[in-house]
């Protein structure tokens, strides 16, 4: 049974979501604030967290940066603000996920199941191989394979395809992506990404399989499964 830790400071929001996830088979444990949700997290070592952005003591981003620190556990952000900085924000201190506020029990709980299943994959893949979806990487060899076809890529083309590899379908930021790559983030870096995003696109991608997804503003999403829509 997957613990899931809910900090929110509001009751009934709490007592929502506890209701709904228990009902789902999840061992529910709740704080109200975040400096109360940072001593849960460290005595009971959650599965995944659910954390409301705007809380007093500590709001959800401060505790998203203190758990990501010594944690990779997955992190979903909830908020009535639905606005592009703060999803970058959110996504740049390490939040897995961001929910915006009024939101389904079914939806949030399909992402509950996402992140979650996320985690068990990549506990049970082995260090030398990675497998999602169209593809797979051989990190001995580094090669690369998309539908079985192998595709030569440069070191950072490489380096760029595992990270979006890490986090399947998930949008990744501009910052996470260039630091991912080149370990710092400049003013140039933007462009130098879109730059080397395009050359992987051109090697994985064509007309029948689109895998990279444009997020205007915010960054890059890869769709390890393909899609035709239009980019």
């Amino acid at each position: 049974m997957s613990r899931v830790l809910i900090v929110d400071d509001e009751p009934q929001i709490l007592r929502m979501l506890r209701a709904s996830l228990t009902v789902n088979g999840y061992e529910v444990v709740s704080a109200k604030n975040g400096l109360e949700g940072f001593t849960a997290f460290e005595q009971l070592q959650p599965d995944l967290i659910i954390t409301d952005m705007s809380m007093p003591v500590m709001d959800g981003l401060s505790l998203t940066r203190e758990i990501r620190r010594i944690s990779k556990v997955p992190i979903i952000i909830l908020s009535v603000r639905n606005m592009e900085p703060l999803k970058v924000d959110a996504l740049d201190a390490g939040a897995d996920d961001y929910v915006t506020k009024p939101f389904t029990m079914p939806e949030l709980l399909a992402r509950v199941r996402a992140n979650l299943r996320r985690v068990t994959d990549a506990e049970a893949e082995p260090e030398d191989a990675l497998q999602e979806g169209d593809f797979s990487m051989d990190f001995r060899t580094r090669t690369v394979a998309v539908r079985k076809n192998t595709v030569h890529l440069t070191p950072k083309e490489f380096d760029l395809l595992h990270f979006f590899l890490k986090s399947p379908d998930r949008v990744l930021t501009h910052r996470a992506l260039a630091e991912a790559v080149w370990g710092t983030v400049s003013d140039g870096q933007t462009e130098n990404l879109r730059v080397l995003v395009a050359q992987v696109r051109r090697k994985i991608e064509d007309k029948d399989h689109r895998y990279v997804i444009s997020e205007p503003w915010v960054g890059y999403a890869l769709r390890v499964n393909g899609t035709k829509s239009s980019l």
